[in-house]
């Protein structure tokens, strides 16, 4: 029994012995773990530290990450699911959620709580989409959804760039196939010096907002941004920064996929077609399909229903010939072909569709001032694409007040400058429903908006609403917005700095196994149409004036483009842009300097502070039955000065009498500092006495400390009656209160004391009459 006992006390000691051990190799194991975190930093060129991990949160989803600059954290994540459902096209969608919590505010609607994508989700949304959308292989056509979630915002680091970083590090990641990654980054303009990501102090001083994104090998695959009349070679430099410093975040997520990214699923390759049927497809419409695009009388419908005649017979021939294939195959088939025709046309004969040489611009014409109601209107015409801008101008109260979420983003609490741009189902002879704005025509124009903004002058007295109506479209309906809306705003009287034109350049590319850094052929297009845009492979818009840039976009549909052959685009751009600058100077050269009588008239009203209760009115009853009676609009500046702002010279002639009589009661003689008055005694209180100087004036007090040399308790003490006029002397206003200073007591001689002769006794009498009170007399 002892010896049992002796030894289960030695194996409890070796247990006890070895197990601080074993705590120290497990504590060993985790912190070896802890290093091989899926987390990466990134050291841009600024010395600002970017970094992306995962594996932390929503671990659900195929692919996650988590991009940290400054305070601003952005969670992406990316789900696909397992089955196609026979699309013929890429459905993926974009999801950017700017939460009010992540900036601990709380949303200032009715519910407390986030509701519809505002606008600068929906064009954040965009940004993230058109920067992965042609990396995508083209064998993958599952439903594919990317959520932009903010879990943080502060104050220096906007998150909508953090966003497609983290989108191409979230599908780096997962198993999703993805011909990434990419990285984004903004270029700011200051002191022209470019700064890479800028925080929001920085880009108040800048001239450029520019968000490059990119991928290996330095090609640009999307460009968005605005400038502030921006020299081109300035722009250039800042695009090849930009490409250059999106190699880092590119390198660092190549790191993170590398050693934590998942494999890749396999593709289901597409249906193959028959090689008898895409050569019956080529006999039975190459010949057509070259007639067609060779034909320059052909306008947009006429061309689009010859190659839709050609598509169906085609199709109708080779079901024929062929009986087992699918009729679906083989219009696919002659899709891919017309495409494929239509490239190798431009490519071969460097002549478009309709007749133009590359370089070539669409016949363009101008008119303003088209109806007379309307302060500024404009009707800009380029080929079939036709738009129609109206300029309302208002009061500064009608300015487009930003959420507070949106002004944290931007800086602005307000603008007075907004553009809305309509793009109705007639414009492209097609019937549809007219409903909220789509993400489209908010994307257009946000980047027409872009595009006229610097030319507006930072003071203008009027709130401006430029409205662009697209009555016909056959391509390039955003630029021909900036056309028509620089137009209007001239016609407005708006002193424009300066007319600003946009236009639309595309690209048709030649190359193979998806090697876009060494092209075996291209061509530029310059004011590009719709089936040009549609079978091309970029859509490059770009605004401006005879100075430099004020809006850029680049759409690209293949995974990248050489810097090269972009710089060459913007070179385009700009002979084409001072072409189009010289035909409007035709039409108006300059600001509109006579006055349309439909003009809306700013003035100024400056009062005594006395008469803002009387201005005003019971709750303001005043100003609001001035608004109804007239449409003028009177805005407080301080407590004497007001603005006044009328739609119309006859509004303002007839809300000036209107005021004019409303303090006419108010007038008052001009009182002369120093000077003594007459005053009559409206009502005695504790405190004074209320009197008037004239018969018009309302009372005004006159302390007890003034009405005598000596100290009193109340006004009655010396005989004072409603009613009783005495002598005043006038020490101009309270500056604050903007009260008269009036005094009686300086008017009168020093206080005179009792005085008594000590050589006599004081005697005392009594009066029998009296109630006891004794009289004292020397």
């Amino acid at each position: 029994m002892l010896h049992n006992i002796v030894k289960l006390s030695q194996y409890r000691r070796k247990v006890f012995h070895l197990l601080p051990h074993t705590r120290c190799a497990a504590r060993r194991q985790h912190s070896s773990s802890a290093l091989e975190t899926p987390e990466v930093d990134v050291a841009l060129s600024t010395g600002r530290v970017l970094r992306i991990s995962s594996g932390k949160y929503a671990r659900f989803a195929d692919g996650c990450a988590v991009v940290t600059i400054g305070d601003t954290a952005v969670m992406v994540t990316a789900v696909a699911k397992q089955k196609s459902q026979n699309a013929s096209f890429l459905p993926l969608v974009v999801d950017y959620r700017q939460k009010s919590a992540a900036a601990g505010r709380i949303p200032t609607n009715f519910l407390r709580r986030e509701l519809g994508p505002s606008e600068k989700e929906i064009l954040s949304a965009r940004l993230v989409d058109r920067s992965i959308r042609p990396l995508f292989p083209a064998e993958f056509r599952y439903d594919t959804q990317i959520v932009c979630n903010m879990l943080a915002i502060d104050s220096a680091n906007p998150p909508d760039v953090q966003a497609i970083n983290g989108a191409s590090a979230a599908l780096a990641l997962s198993d999703i196939p993805w011909n990434g990654p990419i990285g984004a980054v903004r270029v700011g303009l200051v002191d022209n010096e470019a700064i890479i990501n800028p925080t929001r102090k920085e880009m108040q001083l800048s001239s450029l907002d520019l968000v490059v994104t990119a991928t290996r090998q330095n090609l640009v695959v999307m460009l968005e941004g605005r400038g502030n009349v921006v020299n081109e070679n300035e722009l250039r430099m800042a695009i090849k920064k930009g490409t250059k410093e999106a190699q880092l975040i590119i390198n660092g997520i190549e790191r993170l996929q590398k050693t934590f990214g998942k494999p890749k699923r396999p593709l289901e390759p597409l249906p193959a077609v028959d090689e008898e049927i895409q050569a019956a497809v080529r006999t039975m419409s190459e010949m057509r399909l070259r007639e067609i695009f060779r034909d320059y009388s052909h306008d947009k419908f006429s061309r689009d229903q010859a190659v839709s005649s050609t598509r169906t017979d085609t199709i109708d021939k080779v079901w024929s010939s062929y009986p087992t294939a699918d009729p679906s195959v083989i219009s696919e088939t002659f899709n891919k072909f017309v495409k494929s025709v239509f490239r190798e046309m431009l490519l071969e004969e460097n002549r478009r569709c309709d007749g133009r040489e590359l370089d070539d611009l669409r016949k363009i014409s101008c008119s303003v001032n088209l109806h007379k109601p309307l302060h500024g209107s404009a009707l800009f015409q380029r080929g079939q694409t036709q738009v129609f801008c109206t300029v309302a101008l208002d009061s500064p109260e009608s300015a487009l007040r930003l959420d507070p979420i949106a002004s944290l983003d931007s800086g602005m609490k307000s603008k007075n400058f907004f553009l809305h741009y309509e793009f109705p189902p007639y414009a492209t002879g097609e019937t549809g429903k007219i409903g909220p704005i789509g993400r489209r025509e908010i994307g257009h124009g946000a980047l027409a908006e872009k595009g006229l903004v610097p030319i507006i002058p930072n003071d203008h007295p009027f709130t401006i609403r430029l409205t662009s109506e697209v009555l016909e479209s056959n391509g390039s309906s955003s630029m021909a917005t900036v056309c028509a809306g620089s137009m209007a705003l001239m016609d407005a009287g708006v002193p424009v700095q300066e007319a600003a034109a946009g236009v639309a350049i595309g690209l048709i590319t030649k190359y193979e196994n998806n090697d876009t850094k060494h092209l075996q052929d291209y061509c530029i297009l310059t004011d590009l149409l719709g089936i040009e845009d549609y079978m091309g492979d970029m859509d490059m818009k770009v605004a401006g004036t005879r100075r430099g840039m004020t809006a850029i976009q680049a759409d690209i549909k293949v995974p990248g483009i050489p810097l090269k052959v972009v710089m060459e685009a913007l070179q385009k751009s700009m002979e084409a842009r001072f072409k189009i600058l010289d035909l409007m100077d035709a039409t108006i050269g300059a600001t509109r300097t006579v006055r349309k009588d439909c003009w809306p008239v700013t003035d100024r009203l400056v009062i005594e502070a006395h008469q803002r209760a009387k201005l005003l009115g019971p709750g303001g009853t005043n100003l609001r039955r001035l608004y109804l009676e007239t449409g003028v609009q009177l805005t407080p500046d301080d407590e004497t000065s007001f603005r006044i702002f009328a739609p119309s010279e006859a509004a303002m002639h007839e809300a000036k009498e209107y005021l004019e009589n409303l303090l006419k009661a108010e007038k008052i003689p001009d009182l002369e500092f120093g000077a003594i008055y007459t005053a009559r005694i409206v009502e005695l209180r504790d405190t004074g006495v209320m009197v008037t100087l004239y018969p018009s004036m309302p009372p005004t007090l006159l302390h007890n400390s003034q009405l005598d040399q000596r100290k009193i308790a109340h006004p009655s003490a010396l005989g004072l009656q409603v009613g009783t006029e005495i002598q005043v002397k006038y020490f101009g206003r309270d500056p604050v209160s903007g009260y008269m200073r009036l005094s009686r007591k300086v008017l009168q001689g020093p206080a005179t004391a009792m005085i008594r002769n000590l050589d006599r006794p004081a005697t005392v009498t009594t009066n029998p009459t009296s109630t006891g009170a004794e009289d004292v007399k020397s």
